[in-house]
């Protein structure tokens, strides 16, 4: 099987594809992003890979605009090298959040990248926790959606006391996410009335559903400014929990999210690392859980043509 396998990384996450190709016993292959004197980027790939099942790993983070032109250039060398199959794995797609034309005279620029990653090559896309369901249906080629729930809920489970604690919703929005994740541990769910007021700032009102004197575990998927969580933990706090706990798939942790979330009253906070978190971002409550095996899983069943959506049945 691995004779056929090709794994390459973008430069956003290349820990995230070691561990992916370790948990297959392969070596990453081999290409070069360089940049030409006038700024245009370049991508060689440096092995060969015709008839080859390739995979590309980039997480769309900062700066986005980049990492989205180097998978675009990689997905075409691939193309120009007569690769078989050239699948996009995207751990995090975070124009994920524009899905609708919510203003007017914008872009719905989620559907936008997909055609730009079908007309630079990719034959399929593998990713993870999309903010917007429905931007799955913007894709005109094969997608696999997978999900961190059954790994963030492994670890809460071990970190709390389930007899005594409830799902917080942040919003109506994400409800359904987190019933999944409330489902998941067979924990009863509770929802913030909360009204948006900005790309950046929000206000919350009360809570609905019974969290007094209970261990409050918040579930969102992802943490970006760390503003929404934040101003949940004080809704709750106020509302007489006992403790908060909070849990993202993606911690993209962006501009004051670490001041934010280490002065706010959550006790303990996971994510994964969909999203590179340096050094300088892991705070001393922060647990970082790998989805590099169950990604592994997912290339290596969709290069064998086993079905993906088994993982989670």
């Amino acid at each position: 099987m691995n004779d056929e396998l090709r794994i390459f990384a973008g430069r956003s996450n290349p820990g995230l594809t070691d561990e992916i190709c370790q948990c297959l016993g392969i070596e990453r292959s081999s290409l070069t992003i360089s940049r030409f004197s006038n700024d245009n980027l370049s991508v060689q790939i440096d092995e060969n890979v015709r008839e080859r099942d390739t995979f590309v790993v980039q997480a769309f983070t900062e700066p986005a605009s980049d990492r989205i032109l180097e998978l675009l250039i990689t997905l075409d060398a691939l193309r120009s090298a007569s690769a078989r199959r050239i699948t996009a794995v995207i751990p995090y797609f975070s124009y994920a959040r524009s899905d609708k034309k919510d203003a007017p005279r914008i872009s719905i620029a989620g559907r936008l990248i997909a055609d730009l990653l079908r007309t630079a090559g990719a034959h399929r896309v593998l990713t993870m926790d999309l903010h917007a369901e429905q931007v799955h249906g913007f894709f005109n080629i094969p997608v696999d959606h997978l999900t961190a729930i059954p790994i963030a809920a492994a670890h809460v489970r071990e970190s709390c006391d389930m007899d005594n604690a409830v799902i917080v919703a942040t919003d109506a929005g994400g409800a359904k996410r987190a019933g999944k994740f409330a489902t998941r541990l067979d924990l009863p769910l509770a929802i913030i009335d909360k009204r948006r007021v900005s790309d950046t700032e929000v206000r919350q009102g009360h809570v609905v559903g019974d969290v007094v004197d209970k261990d409050a575990i918040v579930f969102e998927d992802e943490i970006s400014t760390g503003g929404t969580l934040v101003e949940t933990a004080r809704t709750l706090e106020t509302a007489g929990v006992r403790r908060v706990l909070a849990a993202a798939t993606h911690g993209v942790l962006v501009g004051n999210a670490i001041d934010n979330l280490r002065d706010s009253p959550i006790e303990a906070l996971t994510v994964t690392n969909t999203v590179d978190v340096a050094p300088e971002k892991r705070l001393d409550k922060m647990t970082v859980l790998s989805v590099a095996p169950l990604m592994a899983e997912a290339i290596r069943r969709i290069h064998t043509g086993e079905s993906v959506g088994a993982l989670f049945a």
